[in-house]
């Protein structure tokens, strides 16, 4: 007898690769690989320079109906090929919904996978970060990070042991405070083998590019942008302002699109994770990963477009 939920489940991810004037849009730019991808600084390797966040939009439960938006929003991202999953432990059932979601794709996607372990104690954190390998259903996790700097010194120790061996890939620290950016200056200085940062950095809370992506920059270290949207407060001070008619000419054609352009068009930022649970906002975000990177002085026009509103 035929499941009523995958049975809607089939049609929606039909209904999004069939999305008129984007779905398929991107599938194409997939195949051929005109989507932006970035570097990870110390491996050289392509990662798509917009993913996805996870914290507090995959926070849900196991009703079919709550995780299909989740669903929907993977299955867009899925055109990205190696396109960032970013999760944790702290954003409730996250890692387990994606571990259980990414296997209903088909075809399946590939994906970077990046979680944290957040927490004291090397007993502790190895604990904490084998149920993230159990939730996420991975045998490897692409970058494990130390969250907001917790007993980073002891994690690191784990971290480099779990590289070594495979289990992960890559090894990240990160903060969401500006008043921290001094600290992880320090810790990046002692990190020689760090791979990634990861930072709120948006046109609302550019304080990053001061001195802390710089840094990143000279010690050849991915940056990650959270928040790239400052957690919504974007979209409240744009919905009163109409797009600029140049805008279109560079290939934005939303707020959104606008604002992960400016982000990802700095030369430290490798890639911006906005959250969402929307097929729709998935594939308007991606869209600032179409066409061409930002110069210099396009960027500065629009800090100076916002700071004038």
């Amino acid at each position: 007898m035929n499941n009523p939920f995958d049975n809607k489940r089939r049609r929606l991810l039909q209904a999004i690769a069939c999305l008129p004037g984007v779905g398929m849009q991107y599938t194409q730019a997939a195949s051929n690989r005109q989507f932006i991808q970035k570097k990870i600084p110390k491996s050289g390797e392509l990662i798509p320079a917009v993913g996805i966040g996870t914290s507090r939009v995959f926070d849900v439960g196991n009703d079919p109906l709550e995780r299909e938006g989740p669903l929907a929003a993977l299955a867009s991202l899925r055109a990205f090929d190696n396109a960032m999953i970013d999760t944790s432990p702290m954003y409730g059932a996250a890692e387990k919904v994606i571990g259980e979601l990414l296997p209903q794709l088909q075809p399946a996607g590939n994906f970077f996978l990046a979680t944290k372990v957040w927490t004291e104690g090397k007993q502790e954190g190895i604990e904490q970060m084998n149920r993230s390998f159990s939730r996420l259903a991975s045998n490897t996790i692409d970058l494990m990070q130390i969250h907001n700097l917790v007993d980073w010194q002891v994690q690191l120790e784990t971290l480099r042991e779990w590289k070594a061996l495979g289990r992960i890939r890559y090894i990240g620290i990160t903060h969401y405070r500006e008043d921290m950016h001094d600290e992880l200056i320090k810790v990046i200085q002692q990190i020689p083998d760090l791979d990634f940062l990861q930072i709120n950095y948006s046109l609302l809370e550019p304080e990053a590019e001061r001195h802390l992506l710089p840094v990143a920059q000279e010690n050849a270290i991915a940056v990650i942008a959270n928040r790239p949207f400052a957690r919504g407060n974007w979209f409240a001070q744009a919905r009163h302002h109409q797009l600029p008619q140049w805008a279109a000419d560079e290939g934005i054609h939303s707020w959104a699109q606008f604002a992960l352009k400016w982000v990802i068009s700095h030369p430290a930022i490798s890639c911006a994770i906005p959250g969402t649970r929307k097929a729709k906002h998935m594939l308007d975000n991606m869209g600032a990963a179409s066409g061409s990177l930002l110069n210099n002085e396009q960027r500065l026009a629009m800090q100076k477009l916002v700071n004038n509103w």
